[in-house]
């Protein structure tokens, strides 16, 4: 029940219009009520290193939950879906990525809560949906930002996803159009992950959103410049297409949800999608070693369609990295990359997506 917008400052300042919590109840085309951008600035001395605290020592999205989460898993000699050479044909004749190329997004910031940061109640806005969505308390950092802002306040009018990982009690708390003005704060989606857990094929819930359109949780998706630096990224990656290249109110799991807003027939990719890029795609015809590490991760864990939008590919922000983008991939360094170069492993069952939410205990 819920998508939106999929808002870009990337790291040279893009735009994009998106579908992540909200859209189902959105007439909006392409999911949007607005987009922004935000500054690519640093907060100095506040550096948030995930990988340091991760259970397996690994990376910081490897980190999030137990071995065997979905996106951790090899999928370099996954069979094809049986729709693969028809969805990519379809896709590639539709138009392709949005924006008309491979983009890559910058703008969602991830950040980090230790025991002692306070947890503060929100008061929930039209962008709330139940059963889907948790309304608790959101530990919230002295000093942070929302997505595409600067601060808390959600002042562009775009996704504003909130992503904070409270290191104490192992939670990933997730949410969508969020703006925090002092004491007020308001929210959309609030999605509680359990680091501990593994959920089951149909996540939070079948047919329930989360703070992104298919149900996905979002941070483990999102690729970062830490992880780019050290030439290794061991997940698959979040994408995203416009709401008529996805076909219409189906999913796949570990999707849990789809958005009245798609409009693609069954040849489009159902929310869920995993595409792998040809293992036999010339790495060396890339511009950067960055981009390399990138098309080497979409070859061995590949891209998972989570949100509707017109960027393609979404990395975090570097405000709370060790390493920063600059000098390491820029917006466009992906843009060689073709829908025609990629594969649909095989997807298993289509859901027909009803919005009809029963939440897993």
């Amino acid at each position: 029940m819920t998508h939106s917008i999929s808002t870009l400052a990337a790291s040279l300042a893009l735009l994009v219009v998106g579908c992540s919590g909200g859209c189902s109840q959105s007439a909006s085309s392409d999911g949007g009520a607005g987009d922004g951008a935000a500054a690519n600035g640093d907060f100095a001395g506040i550096v948030l290193d995930l990988a340091t605290t991760a259970p397996d020592g690994g990376s910081a999205a490897s980190g999030y939950f137990p071995p065997g989460a979905p996106w951790t898993r090899d999928i370099s000699a996954a069979l094809l879906d049986p729709m693969s050479g028809a969805t990519i044909a379809w896709l590639h004749g539709a138009g392709g990525w949005g924006a008309g190329a491979m983009k890559i997004d910058f703008s969602i910031q991830v950040l980090q809560a230790d025991a002692a940061t306070p947890l503060k109640a929100f008061t929930t806005t039209q962008d709330f949906f139940a059963p889907d969505c948790d309304h608790v308390p959101v530990p919230i950092p002295a000093v942070g930002a929302i997505e595409g802002e600067d601060g808390y306040r959600c002042l562009s009018d775009g996704d504003c996803h909130l992503i904070v990982v409270h290191q104490a009690t192992r939670k990933l708390y997730e949410m969508w159009r969020a703006d925090i003005n002092g004491a007020t704060f308001n929210g959309g989606c609030l999605a509680v992950w359990d680091l501990n857990r593994i959920y089951p094929d149909n996540g939070r819930g079948e047919q329930c959103t989360s703070a992104d359109a298919a149900g996905f949780p979002m941070a483990p998706l999102l690729f970062t410049a830490d992880e780019v630096a050290a030439g290794s990224i061991a997940h698959a990656i979040r994408f995203i297409l416009p709401n008529n290249r996805i076909q219409k109110k189906m999913y796949v799991h570990p999707a849990t949800h789809s958005s009245f807003a798609t409009s693609g027939p069954a040849t489009a990719p159902p929310y869920g999608a995993r595409l792998r890029l040809r293992a036999d795609y010339a790495l060396a015809s890339l511009p950067n070693e960055g981009a390399r590490t990138v098309a080497r991760a979409m070859q061995r864990y590949g891209i998972m369609l989570s949100d509707g939008g017109n960027i393609a590919l979404t990395a975090q922000h570097d405000r709370f990295t060790k390493a920063k983008w600059s000098g390491l991939l820029g917006s466009n360094d992906l843009n060689k990359i073709l829908v025609s170069d990629f594969q649909m492993i095989d997807l298993g069952a289509r859901i027909p997506f009803t919005a009809d939410c029963v939440r897993n205990p």
